[in-house]
């Protein structure tokens, strides 16, 4: 899975893999320093840490994450996304 996105210096680069009524599914590959500024979803989402490492905040809290681990942004809750060093990573959002 992770193949199926490339990464490219100083971008994060993105491909979605499916999208439904139910949620959508999107593979995320970071450049090392790159992130996604802290923002709020109306959805539950699942990150799935696929290669290398990253700091996952939630509500102000740090979560550091490497390959293999996963964790759940609850709907409506500030997050942030940085990558440590290059990573990617699969996004699960889940609709209710």
């Amino acid at each position: 899975m992770a193949e199926l996105v490339t990464y490219q210096e100083g971008s994060v680069v993105s491909r979605q893999i499916t999208k439904a009524d139910a949620g959508n599914v999107t593979l995320f590959a970071f450049d090392k320093d790159q992130e996604l500024s802290e923002h709020t979803a109306p959805f539950d989402a699942l990150v799935h840490v696929l290669e290398g490492e990253a700091e996952i905040r939630i509500s102000g809290n740090p979560f550091h994450l490497k390959a293999g681990d996963a964790i759940i942004m609850p709907a409506d809750e500030p997050h942030a996304v940085k990558a440590v060093q290059k990573f990617k990573m699969l996004l699960t959002m889940i609709r209710k």
